[in-house]
Parts: structure tokens; C-alpha cells; sequence
């Protein structure tokens, strides 16, 4: 499987980051399968805009947690790791909560909101896909395949 990864710099050997912001899945490396997902990413980086290709091959004894959509688990999960929670998985894949929809999830959060004013409010959102590589196990699934500059 292809993956993309946007950024300002090209990233040949993926690492795992584990500071600034917390992330949906938590901290980490993250793809998408979704290449025009990736440039928007490129996009919000600083010149250059980089998108870089990697294949995906799965290997034996990782802790794959996967959400096909979004759920009550997957909005669940979400909401700890954006609370700074960890989690034991190697890699993490599911539908992304961009910002207007992690701005419906601090609203859940903060009881503004009902679960059910938050499955109203994202039923209408584009897909979106993420992978995060949690591990050094995870990444060696990962092959620089090129990368592009928009």
C-alpha cells in the first residue's frame, strides 16, 4: 500500500516524534493513504511543500488498532490521546478529526455538545484517513519509495 506523509522537508527515514502538540492517535509518525489529504498537510508547512511517497508492508507481531469510521470507541480513543493518554499500539489507522471536527469533540468534552450533536454535526465530513507509527518496530513497515515538491 501507498502511503503520504506532507511536510517541508523530505523525510527518507521516518522517526518518532514525541513532543509539541497531542495528535489524534497520540504522538508519533503520520500517513494517510489519501495523497490529496497529504498535500493539503504540505500545505500548512512552511516553503517547501513536500510530499513524501512511502510503501507500506505489514509485518508480523505489531498491535494494529484500526477504525474503519468513525464510532463511539474510535471518538473515544481520540479524545484520550488528545488528553495526553497512551496507548500500547504499534500503529493506530482511522478517519482523522481535522479541526472544525476536533472542535466538535472539545465541545463533547467540555459538555457543550451532546454525543449525539457530535454524530449530527461530522456526518457530513469528507473522508479523511491516518495511520500513525507509534513504534521503531512499526516504522520498518515503511519504504521511502520518492517525494515531490508542490
Amino acid at each position: 500500500m501507498k502511503l503520504y506523509h506532507g511536510t517541508d522537508t523530505i523525510i527518507d527515514k521516518p522517526e518518532i516524534l514525541k513532543s509539541g502538540f497531542t495528535k489524534d492517535f497520540g504522538y508519533g509518525f503520520y500517513c494517510t493513504s489519501i495523497e490529496r489529504q497529504a498535500q493539503r498537510w504540505a500545505l500548512t508547512k512552511r516553503n517547501p511543500h513536500i510530499v513524501c511517497v512511502y510503501e507500506y508492508e505489514p509485518i508480523e507481531n505489531l498491535k494494529i488498532k484500526s477504525f474503519e469510521k468513525m464510532t463511539e470507541e474510535w471518538l473515544d480513543f481520540i479524545a484520550a490521546c488528545r488528553n495526553g493518554v497512551c496507548h500500547a499500539n504499534d500503529i493506530v489507522e482511522g478517519p482523522m478529526a481535522d479541526d472544525e471536527v476536533w472542535d466538535y469533540v472539545e465541545d463533547f468534552l467540555s459538555g457543550q455538545i451532546s454525543r449525539e450533536a457530535f454524530w449530527i454535526l461530522v456526518k457530513f465530513k469528507h473522508p479523511t484517513h491516518q495511520m500513525l507509527f507509534a513504534t521503531e518496530k512499526a516504522l520498518q513497515t515503511l519504504t521511502f519509495i520518492t517525494s515531490y515538491e508542490l
